[in-house]
């Protein structure tokens, strides 16, 4: 109850101070890309449910070319500073996610899942997490498995403080923002163990 009640304080309080960002990205991204704003798709959250995150578009339409071609010279700078995930504070708000947790992925991916890492969704998944302060993008997905279980099993208040912290310096230095061979992660294929 405590963290709910942080998280979503928290993300009253930044939608309200971020809200001129909100309005500048808006016009950005319809002056270069048009609608829609804002990209949406479904993600499995706590227990598996599935609800609709809200991510600033940074990519063209066009499903059949790469993401290296589909994303613009402005999305590249609003996915570089981070400002595509703003909107997820409005997920927290409505309970579906949390501040920290492990990233909600896609819902094709549930049943790649091996049997320990399904532990991922013993949690509400968060904007940031342990994963994502530990290479984000630039880690392999069994790595990344890793930092999540390993975060279910030992999540406190203060590890989630530490996490937000190391956020906001990942942040500012904007790094780990792509995988080693791609501009956004690759897809993820199922797992290489199943324990």
């Amino acid at each position: 109850m405590i963290k709910t009640l942080f998280d979503k304080t928290l993300a009253l309080l930044l939608i309200i101070s971020f809200f001129p960002f909100y309005i500048i990205v808006s016009i950005a991204i319809l002056i270069k890309m048009g609608r829609p704003i804002l990209f949406k798709q479904e993600r499995p959250g706590l227990n598996d449910e599935i609800f609709s995150i809200y991510k600033f578009r940074t990519m063209n339409m066009g499903m059949h070319l790469s993401d290296e071609k589909r994303i613009t010279r402005v999305g590249k700078f609003i996915r570089s500073t981070s400002l595509d995930e703003l909107p997820q504070l409005f997920n927290v708000l409505k309970g579906e996610m949390s501040f920290v947790g492990p990233r909600p992925l896609l819902v094709e991916y549930l049943k790649l899942y091996s049997y320990k890492h399904k532990k991922r969704h013993n949690v509400k998944p968060g904007i940031t997490g342990w994963a994502q302060v530990n290479g984000r993008n630039a880690i392999s997905w069994e790595q990344k498995f890793e930092y999540d279980v390993w975060y279910v099993e030992n999540q406190s208040f203060w590890l989630d403080m530490k996490i937000l912290w190391m956020t906001f310096l990942k942040v500012v230095k904007r790094s780990d923002i792509s995988s080693n061979s791609s501009v956004t992660m690759e897809k993820f294929e199922g797992t290489l163990t199943h324990g």
